[in-house]
């Protein structure tokens, strides 16, 4: 299936930049994301032109690389800090150039998996049980408060980077150890033993939902990115009811969050079946291995429909 926009919506679009790679612990994932979306707005036929933004060794100048492009409008698709976590959607207003997805407190929220976890908790949505760990934290405490298996998780990272599954007290001082190698902030949570789904939402509405199934411990960077033994399965075993429950469950908790136009949210199954949210992401990932297109796919949304009905959000930001 092609998609095409009309010459009118690319003029109005006008010269669209679409911002990637930089220098986090994602810009792997980025530098895939940015080429596949690229690509895809090219196909559609709008002028759009791929952007590494500070490049790997920090050496560029953002702001200057943003002015001289000299673009209309921005596709997000920097992953990781500074492109997700409220920082790069701050220049871009204060430059006044319109971006995709999440205004900047989203952004910001959206990235600090304690915060999120501690507004959802707020508003009385289920998330798991979770305990912040620092340089000073007893971790023998934490083990008595969340058990064993629990997750670790640096706070501020994406892609499962620095996550690990442990069993044992000498497991948690590993794991916590190695999630300080990218993230101060370390969160420990609870283990859910059901089933993992994940749910994109796209202009105020959820695409199909994907059960995930690895052959890993759990769903980490390799199972992400790398591992062809990943099950993504639209028949997830779920009945009527509990689609709508999850349905309404990831837009209640994408809209508490203040999150705009796309993104993604993770939930766990509980050993009670409950659903419980693990964490959103407000600029996911767009590879050949990503969860958005593929649901946006089963949902008759074709790869170039996709990036442009996303782009095209940012005609209503030029005016707001």
């Amino acid at each position: 299936m092609s998609y095409q926009v009309s010459s009118e919506e690319a003029a109005a679009l006008g010269r669209v930049a679409v911002i990637y790679g930089g220098n986090s612990a994602e810009r792997d994932v980025s530098l895939n994301s940015g080429k596949e979306i690229l690509a895809g707005l090219q196909r559609a036929g709008v002028d759009a032109f791929g952007l590494d933004l500070c490049g790997p060794d920090n050496s560029a100048q953002p702001v200057q690389q943003l002015l001289e492009a000299r673009c209309d409008r921005a596709f997000l698709a920097l992953h990781g800090r500074g492109g997700e976590d409220g920082t790069l959607q701050g220049v871009l207003e204060t430059l006044n150039i319109p971006y995709t997805g999440s205004r900047v407190a989203a952004s910001a929220l959206g990235m600090d998996k304690l915060r999120t976890k501690q507004l959802w908790q707020g508003a009385g949505l289920p998330t798991p049980a979770w305990a912040m760990i620092n340089e000073d934290t007893d971790l023998s405490v934490v083990a008595r408060q969340l058990g064993f298996p629990m997750m670790v998780k640096p706070v501020h990272e994406g892609s499962s980077i620095g996550m690990a599954r442990v069993s044992s007290i000498e497991e948690l001082a590993a794991a916590v150890d190695q999630a300080h190698r990218f993230d101060r902030y370390v969160l420990a949570e609870s283990w859910m033993s059901g089933a993992e789904f994940t749910v994109a939402v796209l202009n105020g509405q959820t695409l199909p939902i994907i059960r995930l199934e690895t052959p890993n411990e759990f769903y980490d960077y390799s199972a992400k990115y790398q591992l062809d033994s990943t099950r993504y399965l639209f028949d997830h075993g779920l009945d009527v009811s509990q689609q709508a429950e999850l349905r309404s469950l990831v837009l209640d908790a994408f809209e508490r969050i203040g999150c705009e136009t796309w993104g993604r949210v993770d939930v766990m199954q509980d050993e009670k079946g409950c659903f419980q949210l693990l964490e959103v992401n407000t600029a996911p990932g767009m590879t050949d291995h990503s969860l958005v297109p593929m649901a946006a796919r089963e949902q008759g949304i074709c790869f170039e429909q996709l990036v442009v009905e996303i782009v095209r959000s940012t005609l209503a930001k030029s005016t707001a």
